[in-house]
């Protein structure tokens, strides 16, 4: 395969299948995943495809062969041609897009960056994502500041709910909301456009928290209305780790910083965000490739989304369990209450290990809101059986030796 270069977009999307036309375990041969393991926790991590990993391989090679003239006269415009494939994709201007490590990264440059006064407020909910919530209290402490962490139900019931939750948090104090997209514990996808509007209309400033929304839902980030939106192109839009992405609106780019400030960070949003010193570029350069790779499946988001939702309604009628959210509230993931009464916290990484050391099902569980948490995700190297076989493995423990867990 001959690239006119190791990282332009119009050669990536050369980038496929390469006409296997596989999916369910046969699809794993396009990964490096382990065959003898049945994953499903591809909401966490991701999983790169074999021909991304050779693009990145390409990248690096091609940054060896002469590190300075790459670093001061390449890098600069390869950033700016691939910010124009970000933008391409999930709408605004390439200038609105910068690159970053990833969302949990955003996030804290626009915490350290907000113009935020002491005794003024900062506004989450309880399904935040941890490490943003542990940012913005160390963020508020360092400012004067407070949270204000709105309890939102475990089990979300309906849009309406959730909006007027929110939107009845909201003081004069009030300066910024950070939110979720789709949440990590729950699988839930937020309606953010209409608490966007309902912040806006509060004089509120609100951070869009995306980082599983690139490649697994529809996305177009300036029509949420928001300041900012971040997201992570390495979970589900099949780029190497450590390909975030943000969207600031071009009236906040004057005061937005990366949490990292180094000689772009007197020359402009762009320019601080593109260079925050010597690192491993490749992952971004890799966007247009993982996005590639992601559209020669045809219909792949929708796949996903339904095969979530047939595998989440197994495992449910098997558990005597219920979803966190409805299927309308989903994407390609779904959280399952496992048990609906106070657990310790001990059990779902005991829980989680038994899965992983006796069955080989890498799944994720979690203790949230006191409870236990099960959370299966839907890839192109998933398939119906999957779902079976997680729900025997759960049926086992939950009779054997998780008995008292379930009582």
């Amino acid at each position: 395969m001959t690239f006119l270069s190791p990282w332009a977009p119009s050669q990536a999307t050369t980038l496929s299948l390469e006409g296997l036309n596989l999916e369910g375990r046969a699809a794993l041969s396009a990964f490096q995943l382990a065959p003898d393991r049945l994953h499903l926790n591809h909401g966490s991590y991701g999983a790169v495809p074999r021909v991304v990993q050779e693009q990145q391989d390409r990248i690096r090679a091609h940054v060896e062969r002469d590190p300075t003239s790459f670093f001061g006269e390449e890098l600069p415009a390869a950033l700016r041609g691939m910010a124009q494939s970000v933008a391409a994709r999930f709408g605004g201007k390439g200038d609105d897009w910068v690159f970053c490590e990833n969302a949990t990264a955003a996030v804290n440059g626009i915490l350290a960056s907000f113009p935020i006064a002491p005794g003024d407020e900062m506004v989450t909910t309880s399904h935040a994502y941890g490490a943003v919530l542990k940012a913005m209290r160390e963020w508020a402490k360092r400012k004067g500041a407070h949270v204000t962490v709105v309890e939102l139900p475990a089990i979300a019931e309906s849009d309406d709910a959730i909006v007027e939750a929110i939107a009845a948090a909201f003081g004069p104090k009030s300066r910024l909301l950070v939110i979720d997209h789709i949440t990590s514990a729950t699988a839930t996808v937020l309606p953010v456009k209409r608490i966007v509007e309902r912040a806006r209309a509060a004089g509120v400033a609100v951070l869009v928290d995306g980082a599983h929304a690139p490649g697994q839902v529809l996305l177009d980030a300036p029509s949420f209305g928001a300041d900012w939106y971040t997201g992570n192109a390495h979970k589900w839009l099949f780029a190497p780790r450590g390909c975030g992405l943000l969207w600031t609106a071009p009236e906040r780019q004057a005061e937005t910083f990366p949490a990292v400030l180094s000689h772009g960070t007197d020359a402009g949003y762009r320019a601080a965000f593109d260079w925050i010193g010597t690192r491993d570029v490749s992952p971004w350069l890799c966007f247009a490739a993982g996005a590639a790779f992601h559209d020669s499946i045809p219909g792949l988001m929708d796949r996903n989304r339904l095969l979530a939702a047939e595998g989440a309604a197994i495992l449910c009628e098997g558990l005597g369990a219920i979803c966190a959210a409805p299927p309308q509230m989903r994407g390609a993931m779904a959280s399952i209450l496992l048990k609906d009464s106070p657990v310790v916290s001990t059990a779902s990484g005991e829980f989680r290990k038994a899965l992983a050391r006796d069955y080989a099902i890498i799944v994720p569980v979690s203790h949230f809101a006191d409870r236990l948490w099960l959370r299966v995700s839907a890839q192109i190297y998933n398939g119906i059986d999957d779902y079976r076989r997680c729900l025997s493995a759960c049926l086992e423990l939950r009779s054997g030796r998780f008995a008292q867990h379930f009582r």
